[in-house]
Order: structure tokens, then sequence, then C-alpha cells
């Protein structure tokens, strides 16, 4: 079974292509097929983090924490070093406030969900991703407020709500990973809990390709309706997906991070929380909130296919370890 999985995982990137394309194609036959994606996210989602927490050994978590320097290098990597690319790409392509509001609110929030994931496929250190998850969740927290002030102006001070922030990290990030730690303990007293734990190696996967599918296909006719003023920030979420991975590169020849680290950093700077910032953008007033939330999926859309690409250059050419086969 083992060896049957291990392919799974060797086709993953074309079963990824594939399930951007089956989103697309299902999204634009019917709305009322989109309706019933969108609803389906967030509980795949949960189960794709859980699949991923999982695999992760928890034991070795306060090994992760204690990489202080890690965590202040994702720090400055992510609240610093980001903004300025930030601040840098909106200045060169000015878009009128509500847009400027969805690029902001996506681009200034590191992702807390999926980068786990991606960062495993990429061959980082998942673990120190998984331990940084709740301080990089806080911290986001507090500055995007600040940030949308800067960026954008004293308009921008309330608008926000936290409560849709607070609650897509309770249940796609804290529900999944009590489960998964509960599956592991269970495993370490019961042959069943063996099995099951061994089973949930299988669902990262399916799940990705699952999650996929959903989002782009409960979001791309609204994407569609409004690719008029959607295409004006392509650039700025193509050039921030190749200038991230650079800028990153420096901060990790500077501090001198591992490889396994240095890559956690690469995917964590070019990894936005897209679908966690979503419910942010629906929860504005009326008039803002679909071209925001559009301007976020486009974003999720376009980083989905840049996570593909960086699978392979992160380990193969960004961040190369010269014992590792890759």
């Amino acid at each position: 079974m083992t060896h049957y999985r291990e392919k799974l995982e060797n086709q993953q990137i074309w079963i990824y292509v594939f399930a951007l394309l089956l989103g697309a194609i299902l999204g634009l036959v019917s709305e009322h097929l989109a309706a019933y994606f969108a609803v389906a996210i967030s509980p795949l989602i949960a189960i794709l983090m859980y699949g991923m927490f999982a695999q992760i050994p928890f034991l070795k978590l306060r090994e992760a924490l204690s990489n202080s320097k890690f965590i202040v290098t994702l720090l400055l990597g992510n609240f610093i070093a980001v903004p300025l690319v930030v601040w840098v790409l909106i200045t060169l392509f000015p878009q009128p406030t509500p847009i400027l509001l969805g690029v902001c609110l996506v681009l200034l929030t590191p992702c807390i969900d999926y980068v786990i994931v991606f960062t495993q496929l990429g061959k980082g250190n998942e673990k120190l991703m998984l331990a940084a998850t709740p301080i990089l969740f806080v911290v986001q927290l507090l500055l995007l407020p600040l940030y949308l002030w800067l960026f954008i102006g004293e308009e921008m001070m309330g608008i926000v709500h936290v409560q849709p922030f607070a609650e897509a990290f309770l249940l796609l990030i804290v529900v999944p990973l009590i489960v998964a730690i509960t599956t592991q303990l269970w495993a370490n007293k019961n042959t069943l809990g063996a099995k099951v734990l061994g089973s949930t190696a299988w669902l990262p996967v399916p799940f990705m390709a699952f999650v996929l599918i959903a989002v782009v296909a409960s979001q791309i006719g609204q994407v569609y309706r409004e690719f008029d003023q959607i295409i004006a920030v392509l650039p700025i979420y193509v050039l921030f997906l190749m200038i991230t991975p650079i800028v990153a590169r420096l901060i990790v020849a500077f501090v001198k991070l591992d490889v396994g680290a240095g890559r956690a950093l690469v995917f964590s700077m070019g990894t936005r929380n897209s679908l966690v910032v979503l419910p942010l953008a629906l929860a504005l007033p009326n008039e803002w909130a679909t071209i925001a939330a559009a301007i976020i999926v486009t974003q999720t859309i376009v980083e989905l296919v840049g996570e593909l690409i960086y699978i392979k250059l992160v380990p193969k050419w960004i961040l190369k370890d010269k014992g590792e086969s890759v």
C-alpha cells in the first residue's frame, strides 16, 4: 500500500493541474453547482489539515518551537519584507480603493493552513511551519489593521471584522489539530488507532485536489464577471510570486538558516491567507464585498498555479540540498 501511495504522491502536480481545470469547468457550467462547492470549502480544508497534522510527530514540536532563529526570521520576512514588496507593487500598479483593499487583505496576511502542506511537498521543514502557525495568526491579526491604515488610509479602521478571521482559524487549524493529536494518542495505545493513523497518510494529496476543485469551482464565475477589473491586479500577483522567493533566499543566506527552515521561509513568504481572509472580504460593506472577494479569489487561483511551480523549483533550484535527491 505504501508503494501505491508513493506513486500517487509522485503524480501530485498533475493531479492538482487537473483539479484546477476541472474546478474551472464545473464552476462555469453551473452557478448552482458552484454554490454547493462554496459550502464544501471549509470542511475540505479541515480534513486536509487533519491529514497533514496527523503525519507530524508532535513530540518533536518542542524542538521546532525552540528554534527562535527561524521564528524571528519568519516574522521579519512576513511582516517587514513582504509588506515592503507589497508597497512597491501597489505603488507601481495603483488600484481603486475597493480593489486595493482586496489586494492588501490577501497579500499582507501569511498563510496559516495549506502552507504547511506545500512546505512538506516542497521538502521544507513543515514542523517549523506548524509550530509557527499560532504566532503568525496572532501577529497578522494585530498588524493587519495597521497595515491597511498605512497602505489605504483611515477609512479602513473598523471596516475589517475580526470574528470571521478567528472562526476560520478555530475551524481550519485548531479543531483538525486536536483531532490529529487525539488520533496519535489513540495510535500509541491501540492497534486499530495505529491503523487509522496510518490511513491518514492517504489524505493530503486527494484532499488538496478536492480543495482546489471546490475553491475554483465556487468562485470562477465571480472572477469571470469581474474580469475587466481583475486583470489589472494580475501583474501584482505574478510579480509577488516571483519576487518573494528571491527576497526569502537573500534572507536565508543572511541569517544562515538550514535548508529545511529556509524552504519553509520561502513557502511562508510566498503563500498568502487567501482562503482564510475570504470571509473577511465577504464581511465588508455590500458595495465593497463583491469586488474584494473576487480580487482575493483571483489571487487564490494565481497562487495555486504558482505553488505547483514552487514545489519543483524550491528544492531543485532556489534552495537545493546537495545531498538530497530531487
